[in-house]
């Protein structure tokens, strides 16, 4: 399978795709918050974005207490046709029902100098509706657009995660299985698992195991652990 076409199936978002930033959950009135990170590799779904090498973001997140939320957020990818970066913007609500928290959202996927021949930019509306059980943290997502990176057409995407506090330690742990659908023969599941540290309010360090059912589509979908860190200011 040819560079190009490995990077179609697997160019297909970023980091903001179903969940809303972590900042999104300040109950303050009104604020600000910016982030700065990085990691070994951008996988995102299981694929990679940089070609299996490293990765620099930064967001801005602003949200009006537990109401809304809104952001940008942006990174280097490696893909052909001289597209090196990934800029995001979206923004959502997230409604209480009961014991749940309902994520309503959307993202818009941009892609510096995409050529006009190869339309990269795409829209995804999400739900994501999670709640508490004891400690932990068990959630839904489903996110879809009519018309995916490189017009590949309509597809969605569903996922079950979870995550949990080691408790009186700064560590905690989570992982999400997914299924990626696609038009045509291009669907894949992924699924990854990792614990996470928190220096302190401010920084927070990741490791991760992603993997994917389609190793034979490239290195990009193979399995891979992932180390990374992110600052958050104030």
């Amino acid at each position: 399978m040819t560079q190009s076409r490995k990077l179609m199936l697997g160019a297909i978002g970023a980091a903001a795709a179903l969940s809303a930033p972590a900042c999104a959950q300040d109950a303050r009135p009104l604020g600000v918050v910016l982030s700065v990170g990085a990691a070994t590799d951008y996988e995102f779904r299981g694929v990679s974005q940089t070609d299996n090498r490293g990765q620099v973001f930064g967001a801005a997140d602003a949200m009006i207490g537990s109401l809304g939320y809104a952001g940008a957020w942006v990174s280097n990818i490696d893909f052909q046709h001289r597209t090196g970066m990934e800029y995001d913007l979206y923004g959502g609500v997230r409604p209480m029902l009961g014991p749940v928290t309902v994520d309503l959202g959307v993202v818009r996927y941009g892609y510096a100098s995409q050529p006009s021949d190869l339309r990269k930019a795409y829209t995804e509306w999400k739900v994501a509706p999670s709640m508490a059980l004891g400690p932990a943290t068990v959630g839904l997502a489903y996110a879809y657009s009519d018309d995916l990176f490189g017009r590949l057409g309509p597809a969605s995407y569903g996922e079950l995660n979870a995550s949990m506090p080691i408790e009186q330690t700064p560590f905690s742990v989570s992982g999400a299985v997914g299924r990626q659908s696609v038009k045509g023969p291009l669907d894949y599941s992924t699924w990854n698992l990792g614990v996470s540290y928190a220096l302190n309010s401010h920084v927070g360090f990741d490791l991760r195991y992603w993997d994917t059912d389609q190793h034979g589509l490239g290195a990009i979908y193979d399995s891979k652990l992932v180390l990374g860190v992110k600052a958050t200011f104030p």
